[in-house]
C-alpha cells in the first residue's frame, strides 16, 4: 500500500516513516509537516493509506480528511491525546494511534487497513461483474452495468447507450429505472438516465458523457449534484 504520512513534529514524522518501512506491503510515498500540503499532495498522487496527526497549525487532521470527503485514502489518526477519539470514528477512519505508537499497536492498525483495502477491492470486482439481460429485437443479450453510458426515452423504447453502440429495448424509462441500481444511475432528465461515474463534465444544462451531450433539467439537477459528490 502507498502510504502519506502527515505530521508537524518532524521527530513524530520520522519514527512513523522508520515503522512503515519496516512492515511488509507498505511504501511511503510522500510526507508532509502540515495538512494543506497534504490536501494539494493528495489532489495529484495517489495514496492509499495516511498516516496523520490530528494536532497542526492552520488546518487539523480531521478537517483535512473532512475536505476529502469520499474520495480520500484510507486513515490512520496519529496523536497525544484521546480527545479526538470519538470524533475522529464518526469520520469512518481505519484507527486512532496514540503517540509514541509502539511497533505491536502500529502493525494492528497496519493489517486493518490491509483488511479494509481487500474488502473494497472485492466489492469493487463484483461491481464490475454486475450484468443485467437485455432484449434487443429478438436477441437476449448479457450487457455489463458498468458498460451502459446512459439511457435514453424513445417512444415505447429505451435506447441503452454503451461505448461501441446502442441497444434498443421495448420498455418505458420509469420501469428500466425500477430496476437499476440507484448507487450507479441517476434521473437527470425526463428521458434520461445516466451512469453517474461515466460522467465527464457537466456544465449548465448539459453534461458530457464519452464525448455525448446529454441534457439536464431542473427538477433533476439537485438530485445529480448529490449524487456527484462535489467538493
Amino acid at each position: 500500500m502507498n502510504c502519506l504520512v502527515v505530521d508537524d513534529n518532524i521527530i513524530a514524522l520520522t519514527v512513523m516513516k522508520k515503522l512503515i518501512s519496516m512492515a511488509s506491503g507498505l511504501t511511503v510515498v510522500g510526507e508532509c509537516v502540515d495538512a494543506l500540503t497534504a490536501y494539494e499532495q493528495l489532489q495529484t498522487n495517489s495514496a492509499d493509506l495516511l498516516f496523520l496527526d490530528i494536532e497542526m497549525p492552520d488546518m487539523s487532521g480531521i478537517d483535512l480528511v473532512k475536505s476529502l470527503g469520499d474520495k480520500r485514502p484510507m486513515v490512520i489518526f496519529t496523536t497525544s491525546t484521546t480527545d479526538y477519539a470519538a470524533e475522529a470514528f464518526d469520520l469512518n477512519v481505519v484507527d486512532f494511534l496514540i503517540k509514541p505508537v509502539t511497533p505491536a499497536r502500529f502493525l494492528i492498525a497496519v493489517e486493518k487497513a490491509k483488511r479494509m483495502l481487500l474488502t473494497k477491492s472485492l466489492n469493487q470486482t463484483d461491481k464490475d461483474d454486475e450484468f443485467v439481460f437485455i432484449r434487443d429485437s429478438n436477441i437476449v443479450r448479457r450487457l455489463k452495468v458498468n458498460d451502459i453510458l446512459y439511457m435514453e426515452a424513445q417512444g415505447d423504447y429505451v435506447r441503452i447507450n454503451v461505448a461501441d453502440g446502442d441497444y434498443s429495448i421495448h420498455s418505458s424509462l420509469k420501469s428500466v429505472e425500477e430496476k437499476l441500481s440507484k448507487n450507479t444511475f441517476v434521473r437527470v432528465h425526463r428521458s434520461f438516465i445516466v451512469n453517474v461515474s461515466k460522467i465527464d463534465t457537466i456544465e449548465g444544462g448539459t453534461l458530457i458523457v464519452n464525448r455525448k451531450i446529454v441534457p439536464v433539467s431542473d427538477a433533476y439537477r439537485s438530485g445529480l449534484y448529490r449524487r456527484m459528490q462535489i467538493l
